[in-house]
């Protein structure tokens, strides 16, 4: 199956992703720089993780937490093989396509 979903755990794709985002990938792979992707480290290789693709290195590329903020809490960089590329996050909606609330 080409294409799957992904559910979003934890702050170090912040602001572009959040917990508990909701994201469609493509398994086929055609990865370039500045993708975000779900991947597995190699130091971790049970862990799949949501991360930016920086760089092709060997046979993997270096993989990096878009928030700062999360520098130095477990695994947030290093080289990984990837899995999927992140096409689009398909929950939450964004604020402006939400569907009105109902209030009594």
């Amino acid at each position: 199956m080409r294409f799957g979903s992904v559910l979003v755990n934890g702050p170090s794709m912040l602001p572009v992703l959040r917990p508990d985002d909701c994201l469609v990938v493509d398994r086929s792979r055609d990865v370039r720089a500045g993708d975000v992707v779900v991947a597995r480290f190699r130091e971790r290789p049970a862990l799949l993780v949501v991360k930016r693709a920086v760089r092709p290195v060997g046979d993997g590329w270096e993989l990096a937490s878009d928030n700062p903020a999360v520098e130095g809490h477990g695994l947030t960089s290093g080289v990984g093989d990837v899995e999927a590329v992140v096409r689009w996050r398909y929950w939450p909606l964004p604020p402006a396509r939400l569907p009105p609330r109902r209030v009594s």
